[in-house]
């Protein structure tokens, strides 16, 4: 499957996105009107990359207790529950005068139950589309993830110029109800991939088998930590350029937008395996300009170039799905969904945290070089082990 026509023709995928769609909306919105509201309330960078990408962190203990369901739950169901979960704290964080702590207290739970959405997602998405046309399907949710975040931040931006952060948060929280809508009267009913009922003992049995493997490993790792660490440094956009954030952000989206749709459906397949450390690079070297404190203009470019980088997720995501049983691909991609968002959080914390001892755009710089050096020790490790699996092949060829 290489053409977007045949792609939307296969059914259930438009509802698919349109439904993620909203929830992508909401999530953009009621994250830059949270990190603009604790912002102005503490005046801490710290706090307000925290408030934007930390409840992240929670998402990995949902990955250690709930993450079986996502291949033995039905999908719809869960999907249409989590949306109006999403919908019930949006709303609470919209309360006036709700203090800091309750409203982490309410992040924790949004991340503990995002892990489970994020594995569900990936896994229906696996269910939906063919071998053939995972790739190109992928990079179109990815695209649309750019887009909508493209317009969310645009939008967001502008409405927190008008309204209020709580009234922006009520109409996140109504994206999720709507997005709850599109799943439940937009997809079919579909029994769980895989039988036996969701437990802890599931979870771990899974995720310790998923680990096993050296090149999944490596795969995970590659997909988790540079984009981990290059989130943080976008969780300072409020803090270094308060008025501009929603520009910048903007300016990122649109970047991954063209990552995710030239990697998807102009590089050959053939190709897309050797883009991954160029990508994982391109998404880091960027930031290390910000170290002059560039000006808004200048900072949006290094930005958009910096967020073609975030294409090598698809790269990798294939070669995870390629290393991967189709019955465990749900907890696969949670697995990889939860770690990503966690290390995500981690790279806001500690980048809210040199912030805080220093300025915006040198925690921005430090985590970018960060990022560079594990993208280098991650290929090195990659080519060795492509190298031990050539050796011991030898005999068997020889033979």
């Amino acid at each position: 499957m290489r053409s977007y026509r045949s792609l939307f023709r296969t059914p259930e995928f438009t509802p698919f996105l349109l439904s993620f769609a909203a929830s992508a909306a909401a999530q953009t919105i009621s994250g830059l009107a949270l990190g603009t509201l604790v912002f102005r309330a503490t005046g801490s960078p710290l706090l307000s990359a925290v408030s934007m990408f930390g409840p992240q962190l929670a998402q990995l203990m949902g990955a250690t207790f709930l993450l079986s369901g996502a291949d033995r739950l039905p999908p719809r169901a869960i999907l249409s529950g989590l949306a109006l979960a999403f919908a019930a704290g949006t709303a609470v964080l919209a309360l006036p005068g709700l203090p800091v702590w309750a409203v982490f207290a309410v992040l924790l739970f949004q991340g503990l139950v995002a892990s489970l959405g994020s594995g569900v997602r990936g896994g229906l998405l696996n269910e939906i589309l063919s071998k053939d046309g995972y790739v190109l399907g992928r990079s179109v949710y990815n695209m649309l993830w750019g887009l909508t975040q493209m317009a969310g931040f645009a939008t967001g931006g502008a409405l927190l110029a008008l309204l209020s952060p709580q009234t922006c948060l009520l109409l996140a929280a109504a994206l999720y109800v709507l997005a709850a809508l599109g799943t439940r009267l937009g997809l079919t009913a579909r029994p769980p991939r895989s039988a036996g009922r969701p437990s802890v003992s599931a979870t771990w049995r899974t995720n310790a088998f998923l680990w096993s493997s050296r090149t999944r490993r490596l795969t995970y790792l590659g997909l988790w930590v540079p984009n981990g660490l290059i989130v943080g440094s976008d969780s300072l956009y409020v803090s270094y350029a308060p008025h501009a954030a929603g520009m910048l952000y903007a300016f990122g989206a649109l970047g991954m937008f063209v990552g995710d749709m030239a990697v998807g459906r102009l590089v050959p397949p053939a190709v897309r395996p050797r883009l991954a450390t160029p990508l994982r690079l391109l998404l880091a070297v960027p930031y290390l300009f910000f170290v002059l404190r560039p000006g808004v203009e200048l900072s949006a470019v290094a930005v958009t170039v910096a967020s073609v980088g975030f294409a090598a997720t698809l790269v990798l995501q294939e070669r995870l799905m390629s290393l991967t049983p189709d019955d465990l691909a749900g907890q696969a991609l949670g697995l990889h969904a939860t770690g990503m968002t966690a290390l995500q959080g981690v790279g806001a914390a500690l980048a809210g945290t040199l912030a805080q001892l220093a300025s915006p755009a040198t925690a921005m710089t430090l985590i970018a070089a960060g990022s560079v050096t594990v993208t280098l020790i991650l290929a090195a490790l990659g080519r060795r082990e492509a190298r031990q699996s050539a050796i011991q092949s030898e005999p068997a060829a020889t033979d």
